[in-house]
């Protein structure tokens, strides 16, 4: 076994974070239409528990924005012009098109990919399959992008593969690490990979919800495992509950989240839970260490709580098995169901012994939590080393990102300044610095009209 840890990579808010409402289904991101943003602040307060959890001692990187608005899809769409008249058009007979072509969505990295650690793969490398992201329009256009960055960032191919995103289909709609997530007693050895999915879509008898979509389906999910070289017996599926799906649980880490030997989640999230709990004892058996199901009762915390507070949309962090803390938006704290729940948990006997809350007012009124922010990567010392360096969080980069932002970020943003040139031309300025800094070469400029 290779000593590993998990690291985090959160995303870089984008110069164009807005609240338009794009995310039917997303309870947060519907009633938030509309309303000024702040893009400065957010990609502020996502710097600061980047490095938070830095000087704490964990890995952790930035992943970079992507250029938006996204002028290739505008013009792919019927839009003419130059760049400036190509918005305006947009504008005045799309603003809804214009508003989704020019969404931050991308900060969200848990949608970004799945990924298998090099334990778990049939060739010993780790292995990154972008998102189609299929289900909404202004995600489905980000998979080119995110592979190009993660490319940049994790570029060795001893170490690292790539794969292209899954076919632009609902049947094989991806929502990549939101609803996967990793268990082991170490996290250099061979582990179970846990995927959850809304509905099988080649079987219209399944269960599936009526209000609101199923975005992920076991076929993606079935086709992951297959290009990642997973062994059968460490993968497990499961299907997330229907009625929590329309009750505004669009992907699983709102409702659930997981780290070594450890399932935290409430008892709603799943449409079988005991078969859940047995396919994941019957992968983690021969394990040295105790598993923990540590399930949240409805009477305790409803599952409007749970939605409204990102409880689950959390993180869970550790340096042993038994020593985990968990990061969690400052609306738990404002819950008092949720906030009396954390702090019964930490002071039981479980492995979660520790609460840290940050401000992230601004992704969460977005729909993005902790959780959201984040795409897990287990790396060893060797697969560490053939990171990008220029893209680990520490104090060089945390200032040069905070200046950077300074310099180019506005501090209030609405939706009819989408059709500003110049919002667009502040972004490309501040992308092309912004490649210099982390060293990600020329991951924009196939994007540029």
């Amino acid at each position: 076994m290779n000593k590993a840890n998990e690291a985090n990579f959160d995303g870089l808010v984008g110069p164009t974070h807005n609240y338009s409402g794009l995310s039917f289904g997303n309870v947060a991101s519907l009633n938030n239409v509309d309303k000024p943003s702040n893009p400065k602040e957010a990609a502020k307060q996502g710097l600061t528990k980047m490095k938070a959890l830095a000087d704490l001692g964990f890995v952790q990187g930035v992943l970079a924005p992507h250029e938006r608005p996204h002028l290739p899809s505008l013009r792919r769409l019927g839009f003419s012009g130059s760049d400036a008249q190509v918005l305006q058009q947009a504008a005045k007979k799309a603003p809804s098109i214009l508003a989704a072509a020019s969404s931050a969505s991308c900060m969200w990295t848990a949608n970004a990919a799945t990924v298998s650690p090099s334990a778990d793969t049939h060739d010993g490398r780790i292995h990154f399959t972008p998102a189609n992201l299929v289900n909404k329009f202004h995600r489905s256009i980000e998979h080119e992008t995110t592979g190009a960055i993660l490319a940049a960032t994790f570029n060795n191919e001893k170490h690292f593969a790539h794969h292209q995103a899954l076919p632009s289909v609902e049947h094989f709609g991806d929502e990549g690490a939101a609803n996967h997530t990793r268990f082991c007693a170490e996290y250099g050895e061979k582990g179970i990979e846990f995927f959850v999915y809304g509905m099988a879509a080649f079987n219209p008898s399944h269960p599936k919800p009526t209000r609101f979509p199923a975005r992920h389906t076991l076929e993606a999910s079935e086709a992951v495992a297959r290009m990642h070289g997973l062994s059968d017996n460490k993968v497990v599926y499961a299907q997330q509950n229907p009625a929590v799906i329309d009750a505004g649980v669009f992907h699983n880490d709102v409702i659930a989240v997981g780290n070594r030997n450890t399932h935290f989640y409430h008892e709603e999230a799943f449409l079988h839970t005991e078969k859940m709990q047995q396919d994941i004892m019957s992968a983690w058996e021969g394990s040295p260490e105790p598993f923990h199901f540590i399930e949240v009762p409805s009477n305790l915390v409803s599952v409007e709580d749970c939605v409204k507070s990102y409880l689950f949309n959390s993180q869970l962090l550790s340096r042993a098995p038994s020593d985990m803390t968990i990061i969690v938006p400052g609306e738990c704290q404002n819950n008092p169901a949720v906030w009396q729940y954390l702090n019964s948990l930490v002071t039981g006997s479980g492995p979660i012994n520790e609460i840290k809350v940050y401000d992230l007012k601004q992704s969460m009124s977005n729909g993005g939590g902790p959780a959201c922010l984040r795409l897990r990567v287990v790396l060893t010392e060797a697969e560490r080393a053939a990171v990008n360096p220029h893209c680990l969080m520490n104090n060089t980069l945390y200032t040069r990102l905070n200046q950077w932002v300074d310099q180019h970020y506005r501090d209030r943003l609405v939706e009819q300044d989408l059709a500003d040139p110049q919002l667009l031309i502040e972004s490309r300025t501040a992308l092309d610095e912004l490649t210099q800094i982390m060293s990600l070469g020329s991951i924009y400029n196939f994007q540029k009209a």
